[in-house]
């Protein structure tokens, strides 16, 4: 076991100025947040079991992470698209975490003081990486208005110059495409939003902005219930562009949109659409997105019964798998993903049918109690 040392200048007092910090910002994020049950995925256990695992394991998977490649770097790699080094992932590599520490001390199973190191390298990592993801001066959205804007100018630049006028034949067949690859990444990823993430608005002058929505781990992956109904889907990683005129646009460090007025879609000037499948940003043809869609929207179907087929240990397993691996784009950019183990469940057996059954909703955080327990 790795003796877990804390980063320089990270006293318990430091600890806890980001506990509080991260704690009133996950606060008002999930005062936003609908009820998290469905009725297919035990989506409360698994994010439980999952929180488990990330606590007692993650502090040394980041230590392994970093020595590869420092967080800067990784997190500046996030400034292309392609790697998932997303708000998404980087919000749930700190709070994940975060939310593992609260649960084993409600179980009993630590005090509020165990471990300040892993606290201390979790958060540490986090804050270097997401400052060099967003490259702004600010660490969230919820810092910045409810903007989101790391790609690079050239990035932008290739999305916004490649974008072109969508006819009145094609457009619904890229509503369609939006639709269903958003629900199929959805169920993909276990009722999360993870797969789909938008960053904006890019401000390109004369009122218009970008909006850019990347999809992920479309076909097969280590995801393995995608294996036997992902095979067709001819692309892994799409980029879709959205030039709007007149919409006024928020996003927050979850990867989701909200924009004023609603019905964005009547507002798009020009849309494009791209892959990172080869390395760099390359165009799909609009002709492709009848066909990609009808790919997407037949393994949504089979994923749906392959789910279906599953006991609810094999559900939660897989859940848990979806958030404990938050941490894998970092691991693969940095190139050590096949040196650390992802098994899931591992370190969480011995709370795993305590936390087996749990199911919940969404109930708000209470306004004047401390989100994450601070150190005494």
């Amino acid at each position: 076991m790795t003796t877990l040392t804390r980063p320089a200048g990270w006293t318990n007092d430091e600890i806890n100025r980001w506990l509080l910090y991260h704690g009133e910002s996950t606060k008002a994020m999930t005062k936003l947040r609908t009820s998290l049950e469905s009725k297919l995925i035990p989506i409360s256990a698994y994010i439980l079991i999952s929180a488990v695992e990330c606590y007692r394991r993650h502090p040394e998977m980041v230590l392994a992470i970093d020595e590869a490649m420092p967080a800067e770097e990784i997190g500046a790699a996030g400034r292309h698209p392609g790697n998932q080094i997303d708000s998404v992932h980087i919000w749930s590599q700190a709070n994940i975490f975060l939310h593992g520490r609260n649960i084993l001390s409600l179980l009993g199973r630590i005090t509020p003081e165990h471990e300040p190191e892993g606290c201390a390298i979790v958060l540490d990592f986090w804050r270097r990486a997401a400052g060099a993801f967003r490259g702004d001066g600010q660490l969230q959205a919820l810092d910045a208005d409810m903007t989101c804007t790391p790609y690079a100018s050239d990035v932008v630049r290739t999305l916004d110059e490649a974008s072109a006028p969508v006819s009145p034949e094609l457009w619904p067949s890229v509503k369609k495409l939006n639709a269903t690859l958003t629900s199929y990444l959805f169920l993909l990823y276990f009722d999360t939003r993870s797969g789909m993430v938008d960053t904006g608005p890019y401000d390109l002058g004369d009122g218009r902005v970008l909006l850019v929505r990347d999809f992920s781990k479309l076909g097969p992956s280590d995801f393995w219930w995608s294996t036997e109904v992902a095979s067709s889907i001819p692309y892994q990683n799409l980029t879709a562009a959205f030039v709007l005129e007149g919409v006024d646009v928020k996003v927050n460090d979850w990867g989701t949109s909200v924009t004023e007025p609603q019905n964005y879609l009547d507002h798009v000037e020009r849309f494009g659409l791209f892959t990172t499948d080869g390395g760099p940003l390359e165009p799909v043809s609009l002709d492709e997105i009848p066909a990609v869609h009808e790919t997407a929207k037949q393994a949504q179907r089979s994923l749906y019964r392959h789910i279906a087929g599953m006991s609810r240990r094999e559900r939660i397993d897989a859940g848990a798998y979806v958030y404990f691996t938050f941490l894998r784009p970092f691991a693969e950019v940095a190139g050590v993903d096949d040196k650390l183990d992802w098994t899931v469940p591992r370190d969480s057996l011995d709370v795993y049918e305590m936390l087996e059954p749990f199911e919940g909703t969404n109930t708000p955080p209470d306004p004047d109690a401390p989100y994450y327990w601070p150190i005494p």
